[in-house]
């Protein structure tokens, strides 16, 4: 049995979802709904996710995996088997929602896909999660969070290459996963509400792709005006420096020289800096925080803030790189503390450049409650990173800890009434279920 706490002022309490997931995408998107109080069932295969195997010291507890997976119930099920599928059909009168992330086609070839499992509960909400979308010729392909992010633009605008020139995947977090979970999950919450009020169930759709695309607004959007004067010419000067097989770091200077025109003297007030003993980042994104940037440094003769300012005009983009050197050579001078003090008071969004790791101890994040402390039955008590969501009236709650692989097959298997002991037995022994066994 679990030993998972129940949070019964959770919005979603009441909400059952039956989720077919594996690595990150999906699986963030059952944790995010774990939270708020869906009771989360994992349909593993035997084998289970890929990622509890991914860094793991313990068998089959990956730390990714936890981490992604907190707060639900795990059952073992071999989807190949028609005893297996029978279980899951079964199943999904007792399903509020649910959700898939396998590649395109696969949840027809295992009789999990919308059309079949609506008929076993007609007001059902259905959400998949593809890696290209479910149209169009790249539909059908497979694709991971570094294939989506290389696809959609955002490896090439991070402007990250090695020491041999190469290009650099997004290493900080696997951004597309995270925003396609994100977009999973409101839209189930979405649709839970639109349910509510019509009856009716639906089927949502989202992808890396997407995801990718949606936090690229501003790059990926077309501007008659300002393309014409900033993108038409780099677009066609990079398609054609590809075609000639110029190499991918002269592509990248190439597209942050004219990022960096584009940019003029707002650049020095929104980036990275050293300082004696570490390295601040500035983020004045309004005239009042740069204003207060030059109040601290004592900047007395920069005017982009001037109506009429031309940022692209020769003379304003070599300030703009003259200020950058000036700001560079005086925030050196002082240490991190000094200025994160000096720049604070003058009103300016500035922090200290952590490291993840440093983070759960932080005395903001304590503040916040951001980390939660729960009990893992094999490896102990764990803090892990909560909800980013507060709410007054019904505050979302880490569930508990991970489940073991199959750990509660038996006990929603369960809940059908109909299936004995030995029948949950004798389908384990041949190979339909799994069964976590302390």
């Amino acid at each position: 049995m679990s030993d998972m706490s129940s949070n019964e002022s959770g919005p979603l309490t009441g909400v059952r979802v039956l989720e077919f997931s594996q690595i990150v995408s999906l699986p963030y998107a059952g944790v995010l709904l774990a939270d708020l109080g869906a009771d989360v069932i994992k349909v593993e295969p035997l084998r289970g996710d890929p990622h509890r195997l991914r860094g793991a010291v313990i068998s089959n507890e990956g730390k990714r995996f936890q981490s992604l997976n907190r707060g639900k119930r795990s059952i073992a099920v071999n989807l190949a088997d028609e005893r297996g599928r029978e279980l899951i059909y079964r199943l999904v009168p007792h399903i509020d929602v649910a959700t898939i992330n396998f590649r395109v086609g696969v949840a027809d070839r295992l009789g999990i896909d919308f059309e079949t499992l609506r008929k076993y509960r007609s007001d059902l909400i259905y959400c998949e999660l593809s890696g290209f979308g479910n149209r169009g010729a790249m539909a059908r392909r497979a694709a991971t969070d570094v294939v989506a992010s290389a696809y959609s633009g955002l490896t090439f605008a991070d402007m990250k290459i090695d020491d041999e020139g190469q290009p650099v995947q997004l290493t900080a977090i696997s951004l597309a996963d995270y925003v396609a979970g994100l977009s999973a999950a409101f839209g189930i919450a979405s649709a839970l509400r639109y349910r509510e009020i019509r009856g009716q169930g639906q089927r949502i759709d989202t992808s890396l792709l997407a995801a990718a695309l949606s936090v690229q607004d501003t790059v990926v959007m077309r501007e008659p005006v300002h393309d014409s004067v900033l993108r038409d010419e780099l677009v066609e000067r990079l398609r054609e420096a590809r075609r000639g097989g110029v190499p991918y770091a002269e592509q990248i200077r190439m597209y942050e020289d004219a990022r960096r025109v584009g940019r003029s003297t707002f650049r020095c007030y929104y980036r990275a800096y050293q300082v004696s003993d570490g390295y601040i980042v500035i983020g004045a994104l309004t005239e009042a925080g740069r204003n207060g940037v030059r109040r601290a440094l004592g900047i007395t003769d920069d005017d982009s803030d001037a109506p009429g300012f031309n940022a692209l005009a020769p003379e304003n983009v070599e300030f703009g790189d003259q200020l950058l050197l000036r700001m560079e050579k005086q925030l050196r001078q002082r240490p991190l503390d000094e200025w994160m003090e000096i720049l604070a008071d003058e009103g300016v969004p500035v922090a200290p450049i952590n490291t993840p790791e440093e983070m759960s101890d932080n005395p903001q994040v304590e503040a916040l409650g951001l980390m939660q402390t729960i009990e893992h039955p094999t490896l102990g008590k764990q803090r892990v990173v909560g909800s980013p969501l507060q709410m007054s009236e019904t505050p979302p709650k880490v569930q508990g800890h991970s489940p073991r692989l199959g750990e509660h097959t038996f006990e929603v298997l369960r809940m059908l009434g109909a299936v004995s002991e030995e029948e949950l037995i004798a389908l384990t022994e041949v190979g339909v279920l799994g069964q976590h066994e302390d």
